[in-house]
């Protein structure tokens, strides 16, 4: 099958080989299409076959904007009577980007998400609940197909109905759940209050289309007693799948043999070695309905130099550390939601949900972080709040320079994440991130 160790054991020099074949297919294919053609010529990019790897770079970047303006079909090769399933992007304002799969791409796809699966030790004999939503968003048809394809029994939950979602893990012993990690940490919190732990057979979580810290993650391992596993996707690129964690859980594994992985200065398109952490920029070079070459994600992590201990050789990327436009200023200084959440999800008083507010007063911006606290610390008199409230207010500001405005409130007070969690609330009138 394709997803057996031989594929995941290729040596770089096979992979390599492998990659410049298919981005000259893909580059083949594209040589026959007007719209492409017409992209690239504005670009003043002459389409022809590359001799190495080195020459990639010559390719012109596509970015969101560009699928954007190619809506609906533009960057489509196939006749449209090959073309299976479309998906798009999860925004809600704006003409959506809109990727176009053939038959033989969900195949690919599947059996990528396979890969993913096996790689991590489910079997046929887990029960795999899916909590991401359906339909034009890619997450939930794509883990979906994957883990059919290795035989496990799958419930199409979908996102949201909290009670039910507990009720099906009671009744069908689930033992396999893809969650975004917000909704994880909602549901532990329902767990422990209902006190059904020891009723349920979760062993393995898989992680994903949010960005989330290695504390988040272990609040979420020690609450529920699962093991998480991070995985990383784009609609653009399939969706979930494009990398995925090994026990070792240091980096995911890029599946290279379907796309092409580069790393840059976002500000300048300079290519970074292994180890700088900059923006990815990914080529789908195994795709037949629509090649993307050289996207933009603005998703920044960086390449680990060394080789994994699991023995597996294509190269792994960081946790993603967040969105160039993610990112918020304050003070003139850049910050990252999940760095405040890597500081909080390490303080054991800290409930599971937090939201982060920027404001304006006068001519500056201000940074206020709301934070449940679990019951029991919120029982705590005066003096105990106090004291944790600065605790909490030092340890951000050692984090991301900015002292922070911190305002406890008791748990369920703040609204639930049952998918994508919105962290931050932006009420400044004029914009910086």
């Amino acid at each position: 099958m394709f997803w057996e160790k031989e594929i995941e054991t290729l040596g770089q020099t096979e992979i390599k080989k492998l990659q410049l074949e298919r981005i000259n297919n893909s580059l083949n294919r594209i040589s026959s299409t007007p719209f492409y053609k017409k992209f690239y010529e504005q670009k003043g990019f002459k389409v022809k076959p590359l001799k190495s790897l080195e020459q990639v770079p010559e390719i012109p970047f596509m970015t969101k904007e560009d699928l954007r303006q190619s809506y609906p079909s533009g960057f489509v090769v196939l006749d449209k009577s090959k073309v299976v399933r479309l998906h798009s992007s999860s925004g809600t304002t704006g003409t959506p980007t809109v990727i176009y799969h053939s038959k033989n791409d969900i195949e690919n796809w599947s059996n990528m998400i396979a890969r993913c699966l096996t790689m991590i030790g489910a079997t046929s004999d887990d029960i795999f609940q899916n909590m991401m939503s359906y339909g034009l968003f890619s997450g939930g048809l794509g883990l979906h197909y994957g883990a059919e394809k290795i035989g496990m029994l799958v419930i199409p939950i979908s996102s949201g109905n909290t009670q039910r979602q507990l009720k099906f893990m009671q009744d069908f012993q689930t033992t396999v759940i893809h969650i975004t990690p917000s909704y994880a940490l909602h549901i532990a919190d329902i767990i422990r209050c209902m006190n059904i732990s020891s009723e349920l057979r979760l062993r393995i979580g898989l992680m994903g289309a949010e960005p989330y810290s290695e504390s988040t993650r272990k609040k979420i391992e020690s609450s529920i007693n699962i093991d998480v596993f991070n995985s990383y996707g784009l609609s653009e690129m399939n969706g979930p799948g494009v990398a995925f964690e090994c026990p070792e859980k240091e980096g995911m594994h890029f599946w290279e043999d379907n796309f092409y992985l580069e790393v840059i200065n976002p500000a300048t398109g300079e290519t970074l070695a292994d180890g700088e952490e900059g923006e990815l920029v990914i080529s789908a070079i195994n795709r037949e309905a629509m090649p993307l070459l050289r996207y933009r994600t603005r998703d920044l992590a960086f390449v680990y130099p060394e080789k994994c201990r699991c023995g597996r050789t294509h190269r792994r990327i960081s946790r993603i550390k967040g969105r160039t436009d993610d990112m918020f200023i304050i003070g003139g200084v850049n910050i990252f939601p999940s760095q405040i959440e890597h500081v909080l999800m390490k303080i054991p008083e800290v409930g599971s949900n937090y939201q982060i507010i920027l404001w304006t007063k006068g001519a500056l911006d201000k940074l206020t972080v709301k934070i449940e606290v679990n019951p029991e610390s919120f029982a705590g008199d005066l003096r105990q709040l106090t004291s944790l409230r600065e605790t909490i207010s030092h340890k951000i500001k050692d984090e991301i320079i900015v002292t922070p405005i911190i305002e406890l409130v008791e748990h369920g007070s703040l609204p639930p994440s049952e998918g994508k969690a919105v962290r931050v609330v932006d009420t400044r009138p004029n914009k910086n991130c």
